[in-house]
């Protein structure tokens, strides 16, 4: 009953999670900028635009320049994440790709990382006093939840093993439709359930910054307000303003 119930959840966890991740993508794609709002220093062409997200994508440029400690949290949460999601890809594939096999080793070093990036995001939430200012009971959330995400899977290796062969085949299972049995584990439970539960909320959560990125105008607008009118499309297609505006009485 546990492994069809955690099956289902899986589905309908991954439907939330394209889907709303999808809708709110074409939400921000539909938004009107109508002001040009570029965070100065920008660049001036569209090619300077693509290199300055390419260095925000990348190593966060301007968090870089803001706040160096925040900028090593980051990193380390980021790539750390990145690397454990590519290490994770194991239990999706039969056979393992090589680069997937090569990368194991560092993936568990990895997860180090990433956890210690999230356990300094997590004390600047309550350290620095601007911050706590303005943070929210779901920010802590988050955080917390990535968290118990991360040790709840080193759990599986250091205090109850769990047997990866069978939530492999798990797994492969729902990728054709398939319910198998899942190892009746309390750490593998509580993994898997933080996962299904960071999946629904994603695309509701901060976590949309991810692909909101792409359409800040403060980051993706071009500096030539000098040389160009800025005009929406939707500004376009308003009526033309009256020469004069008519007086009183004056139809």
């Amino acid at each position: 009953m546990l492994s069809t119930l955690y099956a289902v959840l899986f589905y309908v966890a991954t439907i939330f999670l394209i889907v709303g991740t999808g809708m709110k993508v074409l939400k921000y794609a539909r938004t009107p900028a109508p002001l040009k709002i570029p965070v100065s220093p920008a660049p001036r062409t569209r090619a300077g635009v693509v290199m300055r997200m390419i260095r925000e994508v990348t190593y966060f440029h301007s968090l870089f320049r803001s706040n160096r400690w925040i900028w090593v949290f980051a990193i380390l949460f980021h790539y750390g994440m990145l690397l454990v999601l590519i290490r994770h890809l194991r239990y999706f594939t039969d056979p393992v790709w090589w680069w997937v096999a090569l990368i194991q080793p560092i993936g568990v070093l990895a997860g180090l990382a990433m956890l210690a990036g999230l356990l300094g995001l997590f004390a600047r939430r309550i350290v620095v006093q601007r911050i706590r200012y303005i943070s929210s009971p779901s920010d802590y959330l988050m955080l917390l939840l990535l968290i118990g995400i991360v040790a709840s899977g080193y759990s599986m290796s250091l205090v109850d093993r769990v047997d990866v062969l069978k939530v492999k085949n798990f797994m492969l299972g729902l990728m054709h439709f398939q319910i198998r049995e899942l190892p009746m584990q309390a750490n593998i439970l509580i993994h898997l359930g933080l996962v299904i539960t960071l999946m629904i909320v994603f695309p509701i959560s901060k976590l949309m910054h991810a692909p909101g990125l792409f359409f800040a105008p403060s980051r993706t607008q071009v500096d030539n307000a000098r040389k160009f009118r800025h005009l929406t499309a939707w500004a376009n297609q308003l009526p033309p303003l009256p020469d004069a505006i008519p007086e009183a009485g004056e139809k």
